[in-house]
């Protein structure tokens, strides 16, 4: 038993050190590469201010194209839903009209 608890506090610091070490790469990687980003990130600004200016005009230009899709296939869908039932609402009607003009019954 005391094996095995000598065993479980060996485990639990070889983990508290291979976080610390883990931590001490993740630093050291992070203050190298970071001029790095900052130089890459000052000469890639102005791509990115290209590709807001392009993402911008093709908004601009297929905007009214997908507006006008989207409102076509809600009226095909409603279409599709309403054209099979129509036959039914037809009989409905009929019903409906013979039904109020026949006299009401007098009690």
């Amino acid at each position: 038993m005391a094996l095995l608890m000598l065993l479980a506090a060996f485990a639990a610091i070889a983990l508290v050190g291979l976080v610390v070490v883990g931590t001490l790469i993740k630093v050291v990687l992070w203050a190298v590469f970071l001029p790095i980003r900052l130089v890459l990130g000052v000469i890639l600004l102005p791509l990115l201010l290209v590709k807001l200016v392009v993402a911008t005009i093709l908004l601009v230009v297929v905007g009214p194209i997908v507006l006008i899709a989207t409102l076509v296939a809600i009226i095909a869908g409603i279409a599709a839903v309403v054209v099979p039932l129509l036959p039914l609402f037809l009989i409905g009607f009929a019903v409906y009209l013979l039904v109020r003009s026949s006299k009401p019954a007098v009690a």
